[in-house]
């Protein structure tokens, strides 16, 4: 009975080391650095072509299936041709935007200069300004700034002068006229020789004075 038992135990033994290397071949070893590198050198990519989309974040979609490429692209359909994209007409960008973004389908504008340059100088959007004593300007909510100049009537002299901080020229000395080459007063007769007395058109300041001859004093001097 003792015999039997050790026969077997000596069996138990044999068959386990036999399993063991019948069953261990070449694949089980890992491979040493350089088998492993000249392995990835050889590496097949997937290729969707025909199957289906990848976007900028290497998401695949299915034929069919409608996606974004990127986050500043176009909706897309994927086909077997490839990803088939929205162009849409995106509205036109403000010629005076500050800041574009283009985080979508289009470019959006979010933020417009907020005032109007005139000669050099910056002025809020409503804002009224004389830039010249005869201009009257504002700030139009386009950025663009709309004058008025003024319409100066015909002066009632002929030695106007403008004033400090005034727009239309002023007869500091009241209406008058040219008789010959003196100046006279509108409105009364003036002796301007020995022999004219001349006055002023009335309301025709520009023309000439008329002059009438009297008796010339000289003469009857002499």
């Amino acid at each position: 009975m003792a015999v039997r038992m050790h026969e077997a135990w000596i069996l138990l033994v044999v068959i386990p080391a036999l399993v063991t290397s019948a069953a261990i071949n070449h694949e089980d070893y890992p491979a040493d650095e350089g088998d492993q590198t000249s392995s990835n050198d050889n590496l097949i990519f997937d290729d969707y072509r025909g199957k289906g989309c990848v976007d900028d974040s290497g998401f695949v979609y299915k034929l069919g299936e409608r996606f974004f490429p990127g986050h500043s692209n176009c909706p897309c359909v994927c086909t077997e041709d490839g990803p088939v994209c929205d162009q849409p007409e995106c509205p036109k960008i403000h010629p005076k935007c500050t800041k574009v973004e283009h985080n979508g389908c289009c470019p959006e504008c979010k933020e417009v200069k907020n005032f109007c340059e005139y000669h050099g100088k910056n002025y809020k959007i409503l804002e009224e300004f004389k830039p010249s004593p005869c201009e009257w300007c504002r700030c139009e909510p386009s950025n663009e700034v709309h004058c008025v100049v003024a319409d100066c009537a015909v002066p009632e002299c002929v030695n106007p002068v403008y004033e400090p901080e005034q727009c239309c020229p002023v007869c500091k000395n009241g209406p008058n006229c040219f008789a010959g080459t003196t100046i006279i007063p509108a409105g009364i007769e003036v002796k301007v020789d020995d022999c004219n007395i001349c006055h002023c058109h009335n309301g025709d300041w520009w023309k000439p004075a008329q002059c009438s001859k009297r008796e010339c004093q000289g003469k009857q001097a002499l």
